[in-house]
């Protein structure tokens, strides 16, 4: 049976990670408006998220690494299933917003030389 402490941390970590998801889907938002300030903001708020989910997940295994009683948990595992998830779909998003900032960039050196060449 999971110990009130081990599902405390599960639920922190499910909560903030699925903030950080939250965040993470607004700044893909963000991108396909081409608002890619509004889109680095989010992904900022996003990271301070899933750091804390990493925390307390870390400080669990640390707990258990350091002598404390640990019995498995299915809510602890889909926890952190839930943050290797989530801070993959961020790193994909960073990603995102880098690629699609370089191809505005180059859609707009070629917008600027159609209208030279137009003159």
């Amino acid at each position: 049976m999971i110990d009130d402490n081990t599902a405390k941390n599960a639920m922190q970590i499910i909560l903030h990670a699925g903030d950080a998801r939250v965040h993470c889907m607004n700044a893909l938002k963000a991108i396909e408006n081409s608002n890619f300030e509004k889109a680095k903001e989010e992904m900022e708020r996003a990271s301070d998220e899933i750091v804390k989910a990493h925390h307390i997940q870390t400080n669990s295994i640390s707990a258990e690494t350091q002598g404390e009683v640990g019995v498995y948990s299915v809510l602890f595992a889909h926890a952190q299933d839930t943050l290797m998830t989530i801070y993959s779909e961020i790193n994909i998003a960073k990603r995102m917003i880098k690629i699609f900032e370089a191809y505005d960039a180059r859609l707009a050196k070629l917008e600027n030389l159609e209208k030279v060449n137009e003159s």
